[in-house]
């Protein structure tokens, strides 16, 4: 049915509800009726005091004005940018206020902890720094055993993450600890041996990133560098049983037979891991070595190095006699790593890659050193091996390239260790080879470098320690000759550290000192050793070696050294008394040689005549300086020698009246003092040696008459 007409009109005329308003656009609207008005207009605005404020008012505030307890919280903020600030929020405010670390630390590591697991990579970084630069250094004079140890569960929670990045950043945490509180490494020896276990056979990480690696690495020889040497299991094997292996271990751990055959099964079954992932780099060695995969493959054979020394000396503890090496341990090592030796690379290399083959090498050479103790390695091996060392000391110790000096001095320094043991178990040709390589190398060596003083520690090995120099076979003279010329160095060594280097020199004096103990050969250096006291020059003038100039237990050394001398000789005694008449020699220095040299004299290693000639050289030459009582400068003040000189004098006569029998010393000495009185020396020096007559003489007078006529004279002279 249609509508009519009438109805539509009524519709439209009906009134609209809302009305449309159109807007133009970039007009702006105008404000809406019910807009309340907001101005204020006022002569001043009084604010009350805020309440956040009042509440910070004297804490600890970062560069962001948040506070310690604000920072904690945002650690735990869903945002990982807000968490990364917090962290560098804090490290802000512990550098501003160090207190804060020791007040705190316990409540702010319970809540760091939370982040080792952290899912992203930059709040795990900068967690990692602020605990290395801030947050342990500031806890590092407290003990830091109880702060480290509320990290531990998450660390070891971490190295079980399904990421792989989490576990590599969690050993990187660990490596932490331990540098800070070593003894943590033995309280977790065996969950953290397993756990590198674990990451190094997930080997899928080995080419993709090497430095997360070499990380992982570097923390495992920490913690295998803390294992006990040779030298301290074989002084633990003399205690008792109860005893602890370290100082190291909590109180909590079992006895040391438990802690020993914990780690060392945990080390059999990582060797071959290491082994295994050093066989992985191998094919990168002949293309080209750079710098993440050497400084991985030398801490994997670093670790090898520590296991081996831990496993070989370890097995024998508790034991009287030490059990023969594991089987399955050594023959991994032989069959898969000694048997690639020597590395090398496919074409020519600079200098620098040179030296990363040759230190790699080396690394595998001490690993073939420590595990030839206690196995037989085939000859053909050994020999290459000591070829190698020959190499070593030969050719590094002749490269006249000055940037590779440091790095030339670490390579020899660290085989020159095992040339006594290598020289006492090779036979034929190998023996000379090795002393001469060894002698060149001492020789060519400058005198203040770490080679220098490894090559002392190895003289003494093979020349005292071994206890053959004196029972040297007819058909070792070559050995004996370079033994010889290794002695004769000794003294030239001496003159040349002069007293630049106290602790060198000091080194060299301790092994003059045992070889005079223990060696004939010391007598030949007594011509060599009078430089190093002093020396007569033209027109009367002395040069003093560097004895005067060095410190007091370095001259005690040297004088101590003396005593050994089966013969002392009269130049040698000559050049002593020089620098016992010099005005630098501490008195008590003086006064120690004139002990050590009469006793010397009593157990008849220094004539009597060169003794008495000594004693009064003493006493005539030495300088007595008055005190200037009214100096007209600083310069022309001097302390008074006089009370020096007059102890001196009563020495002397001690000495000579325990010569022998006083008539007969008197004898000899009586023509010596008047010859040296007739000189007419200053007075001090006459009184001394009438003072010494004096002491030897007795009722009546031993004098004969010409003495005395001689003295009258010469005793007038002075009156006048």
């Amino acid at each position: 049915m249609a509508k009519t007409k009438g109805a539509s009109k009524k519709q439209q005329n009906r009134g609209i509800d809302f009305k449309k308003i159109k807007r133009k656009i970039g007009r702006k609207l105008p404000p809406p009726k019910n807009t309340t008005n907001t101005e204020i207009k006022s002569k001043a605005i009084v604010l009350p005091e805020q309440s956040v404020v009042s509440e910070k008012a004297g804490l600890a505030l970062s560069k962001k004005g948040l506070t310690l307890k604000e920072l904690l919280q945002h650690t735990s903020h869903h945002n990982a940018k807000v968490r990364k600030d917090a962290l560098m929020g804090m490290k802000d405010l512990f550098l501003k206020h160090p207190e804060e670390i020791k007040l705190h630390r316990y409540a702010v590591i319970e809540k760091l902890r939370e982040r080792i697991s952290d899912d992203d990579k930059t709040v795990r970084e900068n967690l990692y720094q602020l605990l290395k630069s801030v947050i342990l250094p500031g806890c590092k004079e407290d003990n830091q055993g109880p702060v480290i140890s509320l990290m531990m569960a998450y660390i070891f929670n971490a190295m079980t993450h399904l990421a792989i990045d989490i576990r590599l950043m969690a050993f990187k945490f660990f490596d932490l600890a331990v540098e800070y509180h070593p003894p943590l490494f033995f309280s977790y020896a065996e969950k953290i041996l397993q756990n590198y276990e674990d990451i190094l056979q997930k080997n899928q990480f080995y080419l993709e990133d090497r430095g997360k690696l070499k990380n992982v690495l570097a923390g495992l020889v920490r913690c295998l560098l803390l294992l006990p040497s040779s030298k301290e299991v074989n002084l633990l094997a003399k205690n008792v049983p109860e005893q602890k292996i370290l100082q190291a271990f909590e109180h909590d751990v079992p006895t040391v037979f438990a802690e020993y055959s914990v780690i060392i099964k945990k080390l059999k079954n990582l060797v071959p891991v290491l082994v295994n992932c050093f066989q992985d780099f191998l094919p990168v060695i002949h293309d080209s070595l750079d710098a993440q995969s050497f400084d991985c493959m030398l801490n994997i054979l670093r670790s090898l190095d520590h296991a081996v020394k831990f496993f070989i000396h370890g097995v024998q503890q508790g034991h009287p006699e030490p059990p023969p090496v594991d089987q399955s341990f050594s023959s991994v090592l032989l069959k898969k790593l000694l048997v690639v030796f020597p590395l090398s690379p496919m074409h020519h290399l600079s200098e620098k890659d040179d030296d990363r083959y040759v230190i790699l090498n080396i690394a595998i050479t001490e690993i073939f050193m420590h595990l030839s103790e206690w196995i037989c390695p085939p000859a053909v091996l050994f020999e290459k091996f000591l070829t190698f060392v020959e190499y070593v000391l030969v050719e590094k110790s002749c490269s006249n390239v000055r940037s590779g000096k440091a790095v030339r001095e670490k390579q020899i320094s660290t085989l020159i260790p095992f040339i006594p043991k290598l020289v006492s178990r090779v036979i034929g040709n190998w023996k000379n080879r090795l002393l001469q390589a060894f002698t060149k190398t001492f020789q060519d060596c400058s005198p203040e470098s770490s080679v220098k003083l490894a090559c002392l520690a190895a003289i003494e090995e093979i020349i005292i320690s071994q206890e053959d120099l004196l029972c040297t076979d007819v058909n070792d003279l070559g050995q004996f000759d370079y033994k010889i010329t290794l002695v004769r160095e000794l003294p030239k060594l001496l003159v040349l550290l002069g007293n630049r280097h106290p602790s060198s020199s000091k080194v060299v004096l301790h092994l003059l000192l045992r070889l005079g103990q223990r060696s004939l050969l010391y007598d030949d250096m007594q011509g060599l050793l009078k430089e190093f006291y002093s020396t007569d020059q033209d027109k009367g003038n002395i040069c003093y070696g560097p004895f005067l100039r060095l410190a007091r237990d370095s001259q005690e050394l040297s004088i101590c050294c003396l005593y050994y001398l089966s013969q002392l000789d009269s130049t040698l005694l000559k050049s002593i008394a020089s620098c016992c008449l010099c005005q630098e020699l501490d008195p008590f220095m003086l006064f120690r040689i004139i002990e050590v040299l009469h006793s010397t004299y009593k157990a008849g290693h220094i004539q009597i005549s060169d003794h008495i000639n000594f004693l009064i050289t003493l006493a005539s030459r030495y300088k007595v300086c008055p005190e200037n009582i009214f100096p007209a400068t600083d310069r022309d003040k001097k302390t008074s020698n006089h009370a020096t000189f007059k102890s001196l004098t009563s020495v002397v006569c001690s000495c000579l009246s325990q010569m022998g029998d006083n008539s007969l010393v008197f004898v000899i000495l009586e023509k010596v003092i008047l010859e040296q009185i007739s000189l007419k020396p200053p007075l001090d020096n006459s009184c001394a040696m009438l003072r010494i007559l004096i002491a030897l003489d007795s009722k009546p007078t031993r004098l004969s008459e010409q003495s005395i006529c001689t003295l009258s004279n010469v005793l007038s002279a002075y009156l006048t």
